[in-house]
């Protein structure tokens, strides 16, 4: 029994090997754009779910890992209208060089995340997304301004993620995309990994009795201010790093991908989820993430959904995508307000738990000892 949920996560795992050998490149970008999301969603629900601190600004952070990725790893341009600068690191180098940029980010914003709370600091953060879009539209040299800019592909070790080198694997020609594929997966894995040890360690049983209760956490000498920052550069990471992998997956950026309803966006995806759960945090990316796309794809075939650019009356997919995903939201909030890692766990309940109700002892009625099942008033008579 023990190893039941084990062999069914790397089957799982497994399964996610074989996309790439049989879909079509549609469904892998969608793929890399879930993966991105689930990244950053785990890393909100460190900070809401577990922490308890409210955040409205995780979209400025993924501005920060694309941006800084794209910077760090472009060369320099100097022959448009607007010259590019950049720094000409190795691809790898620059992404883990982005995620740290993202994190120091958050460090800094840390003396006001570690002192507020709840909406307050949501309002704090909400200034975050407006500051940062004024940036990207303005600091032309590094972030090409409104028009964005090309996102170099990444490389490892020789190894480049782009259709440029042709590549066959089992005689299915590899290209950018499906290389790419399996980079986004290991970093969702190792996401996932250092979340699931973050959550079951000292750090997130702090973090944990700091939401339920700030006295008693200081009672019980939790530094309050200390762990929210860092909940909140942590936090940060994970967006720097999920915004990192959703450029290499757009391949091409603007100001516009990350506005205040991208933020609004990943409070939806760990709601419907589930709070506090990283399972959830990653349906709930998956969710909202593919949902707009699938709505699009599929516009000529579904009732009141229209294609992009269509002049037909009716809602685009994203439009659609919204009001669906929206209405999740209110449905979970009414019926489930644990989210779909809730139903889940009412739906397939744990076995050791089901066995240990079953070996119980039956409950003792009044007057009865629970020794041998004989009333009081018999042993006495």
């Amino acid at each position: 029994m023990r190893s039941v949920r084990p062999r069914r996560a790397a089957a799982g795992w497994l399964l996610l090997l074989v996309p790439p050998f049989y879909v079509d490149a549609f469904w892998l970008q969608t793929g890399l754009f879930a993966m991105a999301a689930v990244i950053a969603a785990i890393g909100l629900n460190l900070l809401v779910g577990t922490a308890g601190q409210l955040s409205l600004g995780h979209a400025f952070f993924l501005a920060v890992g694309a941006y800084g990725y794209t910077w760090l790893a472009d060369t320099p341009d100097a022959t448009g209208t607007h010259p590019l600068s950049g720094l000409s690191l190795p691809p790898a180098v620059a992404f883990v060089a982005a995620v740290l940029l993202a994190g120091a980010t958050g460090a800094a914003f840390s003396p006001i995340s570690g002192r507020l709370r709840g909406m307050y600091l949501g309002v704090a953060t909400l200034a975050l997304v407006f500051l940062g879009q004024h940036v990207l539209l303005n600091a032309t040299s590094v972030t090409g301004g409104f028009n964005g800019r090309v996102v170099p592909p990444m490389s490892l070790a020789g190894f480049t993620f782009d259709d440029g080198t042709p590549l066959a694997v089992l005689g299915v020609p590899f290209g950018g995309l499906e290389r790419l594929w399996y980079f986004g997966l290991a970093l969702v894995l190792a996401a996932w990994v250092a979340a699931r040890n973050l959550q079951g360690g000292r750090p997130g049983r702090a973090l944990g009795a700091l939401r339920d209760s700030e006295v008693a956490a200081a009672v019980m000498g939790v530094p309050a201010a200390r762990l929210r920052a860092a909940a909140f550069t942590v936090s940060s990471m994970y967006a720097g790093a999920g915004g990192a992998l959703l450029a290499l997956a757009f391949q091409r950026i603007v100001p516009d991908h990350f506005s205040l309803a991208l933020s609004m966006d990943y409070l939806a995806m760990i709601v419907i989820g589930g709070l506090g759960s990283i399972g959830g945090a990653a349906a709930g990316a998956v969710f909202v993430t593919a949902l707009p796309q699938i709505l699009g794809r599929y516009a000529d075939q579904l009732p009141l959904v229209v294609a992009p650019g269509s002049t037909q009356p009716g809602l685009g997919g994203g439009e659609a995508a919204r009001y669906l995903y929206g209405a999740a939201l209110v449905l979970i909030l009414l019926f489930s307000s644990d989210g779909l890692a809730g139903l889940r766990a009412r739906a397939l309940p744990n076995p050791w738990r089901r066995r240990a109700g079953a070996t119980a002892h039956p409950p003792v009625s009044a007057g009865q000892d629970p020794a041998d099942g004989e009333t009081l008033k018999e042993r006495t008579s």
